[in-house]
C-alpha cells in the first residue's frame, strides 16, 4: 500500500493502513470523483455536449470548497481519460481550451485557499504545450502548500499507470524477490498519494472506467443518480454521510463480530 501523508505533510504512524481507518463516522481521508454525465445533461436540454462541460466548471469549485471543509485531505478529479482521445476532434479541442481558461481562471483562488494542486497523466504530446505549461505553472505556484491536495487526473489510465510502474521497476534492476505491494507502490506516479477511501460516480453508471487502479482497491463506492453538472455541495455531503455509515473490514472482521463458530 501507498506511505501516506496527512493534510499538513507530516507522515502517519506506520500501523495505519493505506485506506482511511475503517470506522463509521471518519472523514475519508481520500475522496475521488469520476466526473460523469456531462454529455447527457446537454442532450435532455437540446445542447451540444461541449455545453455541458461548460456547466461543469461549477460543480468542480463548489466539490473542491465542499471537500476542503469537511476535513478531506485529498481529493481526485478524473477530468480526462487516455480512453477520452477517441472522442470527436471538435469535442476534444474543447476540452483542452476549457481546462485552460478553467486552470488559469481559478489558479489564485486555489492557492489562496492553501490547496496544493497535482496534475496526474499529461505524457501525451497532443496535450498543447500552452496547457501543460499552465498545468506545471499552477503545480509549481501551489507545491509548497499544506492544505488539501488536489490531483487532477488528465491523460490519465491506472492500467498505463501500473505497466510504467512496472518498467520503472524493471529499470531500476529490483530483484523479482523484493517486489512487494509498497515497492511497486513506491514506482507509480506521485507515491505518496494515499489510497482512495471513497469513490463518488456522478449519473447512476456503476464502472471503473480504468481510474486511479490501484489505488482504488479498498476502496467504498457510491453512485449518485445525479449528473456531474447538477451535482453540488449537498450532494457531495450526502456521499460523505453514506460512507461514514460503513464499516471498513479489509477483508478481516469487527472485533464485535468475532465469536464461536456456529455448528
Amino acid at each position: 500500500m501507498n506511505m501516506q501523508q496527512t493534510a499538513d505533510g507530516a507522515a502517519p504512524s506506520p500501523d495505519l493502513p493505506g485506506p482511511s481507518d475503517g470506522g463509521p463516522g471518519r472523514v475519508p481521508h481520500h475522496v475521488a470523483c469520476v466526473m460523469d454525465g456531462n454529455g447527457r445533461w446537454a442532450q435532455s436540454r437540446a445542447l451540444p455536449r461541449t455545453s455541458g462541460h461548460s456547466a461543469a466548471e461549477a460543480t468542480v469549485i463548489d466539490v473542491i470548497e465542499a471537500a476542503r471543509a469537511a476535513g478531506v485531505g485529498w481529493l481526485s478529479l478524473y477530468a480526462f481519460s487516455t480512453e477520452n482521445w477517441g472522442r470527436p476532434s471538435n469535442e476534444v479541442d474543447f476540452l483542452m481550451r476549457l481546462v485552460r481558461r478553467v486552470v488559469r481562471k481559478h489558479a489564485v483562488f486555489l492557492h489562496a485557499r492553501g490547496i496544493r494542486c497535482r496534475f496526474l497523466g499529461v505524457t501525451d504530446p497532443r496535450i498543447p504545450p500552452k496547457l501543460a505549461r499552465d498545468f506545471d505553472d499552477l503545480m509549481t505556484l501551489t507545491g509548497d502548500n499544506r492544505g488539501m491536495t488536489l490531483t487532477v487526473a488528465f491523460d490519465h489510465g491506472g492500467r498505463r499507470d501500473i505497466v510504467e510502474a512496472a518498467r520503472s521497476l524493471l529499470r531500476s534492476n529490483t530483484p523479482a524477490e523484493s517486489v512487494t505491494e509498497q515497492t511497486f507502490a513506491d514506482h507509480l506516479p506521485y507515491p505518496d498519494t494515499p489510497d482512495v477511501d471513497l469513490v463518488i460516480r456522478t449519473s447512476g453508471e456503476q464502472r471503473i472506467s480504468n481510474f486511479m487502479l490501484w489505488q482504488v482497491a479498498y476502496a467504498e463506492w457510491v453512485f449518485p443518480p445525479v449528473l456531474w453538472p447538477d451535482f453540488r455541495a449537498s450532494h457531495f455531503l450526502e456521499c460523505l454521510h453514506s460512507y461514514r455509515q460503513r464499516d471498513r473490514r479489509f477483508g478481516g472482521v469487527l472485533p464485535n463480530e468475532i465469536g464461536e463458530p456456529r455448528l
